[in-house]
């Protein structure tokens, strides 16, 4: 079984499934419009399936075709407001993805009925929040101000003299400053130690979303320096904002008979989100991305997207079933 990634789950997807039933048909016959992708961006795939999951082939080595209806898994909204994600809704991200999942033999269902449809595809899409910026946030800037100025020596005592002549006890000036500085920095140590904490978590999350955990669990064994150059590649990804779509398919026949949920498949794909445009990206890096859904991946695949003109359609309504 796919283990269910950190913030992505169908919270009704019985009910996204008899309210979307239709859509996925909708979709396929949108008209078409050219958009060209941008170019010199690296996009990252991981993709896993069900151990019990086998695709069929027929006598002329194609798949068996097999059938789906999408369900609105929700937007994730990222850090700062950008235009050409924020305005894009769930029709125009599935649309997107309806050819590239043809032409893995995913079609969607047609004639309404449940009993014929093979998977609910829930689809996810959004911006991480990444955490290449922590470090310059105010406590770390307090705390390099701090280390920097225990590193001062004091100022000497003032030269005023005791009752027998000789220099005045106590510490003078030193006794003073040392203890308000340790202070200072124990303060600011704490609140960069809960940062950089809550730092970690954030990028075990984003890395779960993405699909980079498994990579970071394996060149993490060892301090062998290619796979630690490796590690600090990915490390770096993973603080960068990034455009992602998930895709999660769920066996639709256990979802509607036995309200099961059964994960077969899940596709995570995603770009860096500076200097980009998710509009025009999302269709090369959902086409490029299609190679592998319903593949096992082994692991996390990163290759620049391909350049070129891909096909995408107007926005279209999905229409609406009534629930049953």
């Amino acid at each position: 079984m796919i283990a269910r990634a950190n913030g992505l789950s169908a919270s009704h997807p019985l009910r996204a499934a008899i309210c979307l039933l239709a859509g996925a048909a909708a979709l396929r016959l949108a008209p078409v419009a050219a958009l060209r992708a941008d170019e010199g961006q690296i996009t990252a795939v991981s993709a896993r399936t069900s151990n019990d999951y086998v695709r069929v082939r027929l006598a002329d080595g194609a798949y068996q075709t097999e059938t789906y209806t999408f369900g609105n898994g929700g937007r994730l909204a990222g850090p700062v407001r950008d235009d050409t994600i924020d305005k894009l809704n769930f029709e125009d991200v599935a649309k997107t993805i309806v050819e590239p999942l043809a032409k893995r033999k995913y079609v969607p269902q047609t004639d309404h009925d449940p009993n014929k449809t093979n998977f609910l595809i829930m689809v996810y899409w959004g911006t991480t929040t990444g955490t290449e910026d922590t470090s310059g946030s105010a406590p770390y800037e307090n705390l390099q101000s701090s280390q920097k100025s225990s590193l001062r020596a004091p100022p000497p005592p003032p030269p005023s003299m005791g009752s027998h002549g000789g220099p005045s006890g106590g510490g003078g000036v030193a006794a003073a400053i040392l203890p308000s500085q340790s202070d200072g920095m124990t303060r600011e140590l704490a609140t960069v130690a809960a940062l950089e904490e809550q730092r970690e978590l954030a990028d075990m999350r984003n890395a779960q979303l993405l699909g980079y955990d498994s990579e970071f669990a394996q060149t993490g064994r060892t301090e062998i320096s290619t796979f630690k150059l490796r590690r600090d590649d990915l490390m770096s990804e993973i603080e960068q904002n990034r455009y992602f779509v998930v895709l999660m398919a769920y066996d639709f026949q256990a979802l509607w008979k036995q309200k099961r949920h059964r994960l077969v498949w899940v596709t995570r794909m995603s770009v860096r989100e500076r200097g980009g445009d998710f509009a025009r990206i999302l269709p090369s890096m959902v086409a490029y991305s299609s190679q592998f859904f319903g593949q096992d991946t082994n692991g996390l695949v990163r290759r620049p997207l391909p350049e070129g003109r891909v096909d995408i359609g107007e926005p279209k309504s999905l229409g609406v079933v009534p629930e049953k």
